[in-house]
């Protein structure tokens, strides 16, 4: 991680734990947003007008919280207003590099080696962990936000006047139910399973394992009536915050980090909504198997000897 701008190269997947030994995640760094007129989003200061082409994502394959963020860009058709490199998943004493793996890009726009110098260039006293993903202005040379939750509602709206194009993630007649699901899924499945692989006591574990398979259960009850998404015939970002733990778990959750009850293909509502969204014109090249198992397996710290399993071959 970074401590004032310098790389520790002790890097760890364990940010911070309690004295139960429960997986703490870190809080973002970077909490800009892009407008339509440049005037300052929830939080943050104002500047960032939206423009095409001035604005470039930083995502890894393997990570759900950046996948979040290339649904987004692909469900509201705006691949041509913003650019994307992607990381190489395999994780390093440096963190994220670009390069050197199929599908990985080297870094063309700021020739980087390494995303942590990214975040000193856009702050050289910068402490914390170098994550994705990363959205660049490239205007002013800086990480506009690096919080995977806010990006996703940017891009809902920032650019709407430039691409009138898909859904509207977060309708105005949805919202405080979404903000309610948003919350559950996320403590409960999204780093739940997150705090049931990094957990370094039994105790903790097992909170995380019952948080994972109560809220998998309630969410397989509640698409169990037939209805295609979260709020029946609305794609909102709620269905995007599932899918992306979804389509991981059977690979790398189940697995690797011991949330091991039941695969998700054993639970035939929840697989079948899974695949109602891979379906979905785009979002299959927004999931790339390979980079996710080689990133999740190269985590020494949950499978020292590096090696990644054959299968599962397909989702």
């Amino acid at each position: 991680m970074l401590v004032n701008g310098i790389w520790q190269e002790n890097w760890q997947p364990v940010q911070a734990k309690d004295d139960e030994g429960r997986f703490i995640r870190q809080t973002s760094t970077f909490r800009n947003w892009i407008t339509p007129d440049g005037a300052p989003g929830p939080t943050g200061i104002g500047g960032f007008k939206a423009k095409p082409g001035r604005y470039h994502l930083y995502v890894a394959y393997i990570c759900p919280w950046a996948s979040r963020t290339l649904m987004a860009r692909r469900l509201k058709g705006l691949e041509a207003l913003i650019g994307v490199t992607v990381v190489n998943p395999r994780l390093t004493d440096q963190g994220w590099r670009f390069g050197g793996l199929p599908g990985a890009d080297e870094d063309s726009l700021n020739g980087a080696r390494y995303m942590h110098e990214l975040y000193t260039r856009a702050d050289p006293k910068v402490s914390g962990r170098a994550t994705v993903p990363v959205l660049w202005d490239k205007k002013t040379g800086t990480i506009v936000n690096n919080e995977s939750a806010d990006i996703l509602r940017m891009l809902n709206t920032a650019f709407s006047h430039l691409v009138d194009q898909g859904p509207d993630l977060y309708p105005g007649h949805l919202a405080a139910e979404i903000d309610v699901l948003n919350r559950e899924i996320y403590g409960d499945l999204n780093n739940g399973v997150y705090q049931a692989g990094f957990a370094s006591s039994q105790q903790a574990f097992d909170e995380a394992y019952g948080k994972v398979f109560a809220r998998l259960d309630a969410l397989e009850a509640r698409l169990g009536d037939g209805r295609r998404y979260l709020f029946g015939d609305d794609l909102t970002e709620s269905d995007i915050r599932l899918f992306v733990t979804l389509v991981r778990f059977d690979a790398a959750y189940h697995g690797l980090f011991k949330c091991n009850r039941n695969t998700l293909a054993a639970m035939p509502a929840l697989h079948a909504y899974m695949h109602r969204l891979l379906a979905l014109e785009g979002i299959a090249e927004t999931v790339n198997l390979d980079h996710i198992k080689a990133g999740y397996y190269s985590i020494k710290a949950l499978n020292p000897t590096g090696i990644v399993p054959a299968g599962p071959v397909a989702i």
